[in-house]
């Protein structure tokens, strides 16, 4: 069975083109959403993917209408895989239930894996010139020295508590114990 699948992303268009050619090619069972393609929820998509079935194939009218980036549509594809169901794509003429199909998602695959790689490798390669030029990543600290020092004087006083010293110095316990080794226990 051919299961189809519309998306418009604002009420203003107009769903009509694409139902006509979803039933055209012989679409049983329609599901619509009217959402950004860019939002993770959609209704419309969850209900089609829920009632596709091992042999099914879940078309669409342009490979955009299925998701937004090339990860968000490879991720949808392969769920679709995994239950035995197909994809066809009207307007690129992309069907995965025939060799060529498979072979055109497979290349979108991997040029998808090269762009994640290349992210990787040029986050990195930024993180490491920050780093030469002496730049620190992560979260900065809470404390600079001169507090650090203050706050080492007032736990060496055994006469401040250290609820007091959190509330003058406007810090967390845990922020306290990073600085401040608990005194060891004593035996009597």
């Amino acid at each position: 069975m051919q299961i189809g699948y519309a998306r418009i992303s604002t009420h203003d268009q107009n769903l009509d083109l694409q139902r006509d050619a979803l039933t055209k090619v012989g679409c049983a069972k329609l599901f619509t959403d009217t959402i950004s393609g860019a939002k993770a929820d959609r209704p419309g998509l969850a209900q089609a993917l829920d009632f596709a079935r091992d042999g099914d194939i879940l078309v669409v009218w342009k490979l955009d209408r299925l998701g937004r980036s090339l990860r968000d549509l490879i991720a949808t594809i392969t769920t679709l895989h995994e239950k035995g169901v197909g994809f066809k794509s009207i307007t690129e003429s992309i069907d995965t239930t025939t060799p060529g199909g498979k072979l055109i998602f497979h290349v979108f695959g991997a040029l998808a894996e090269f762009e994640r790689d290349l992210i990787r490798e040029r986050t990195h390669a930024g993180l490491t010139a920050a780093r030469a030029r002496g730049k620190v990543g992560g979260r900065p600290r809470v404390l600079s020295p001169k507090k650090v020092t203050q706050l080492q004087a007032l736990a060496a006083d055994r006469t401040n508590t250290i609820a007091d010293i959190l509330d003058t110095l406007n810090i967390s316990r845990t922020t306290y114990y990073r600085y401040v080794k608990p005194a060891p226990a004593t035996e009597d």
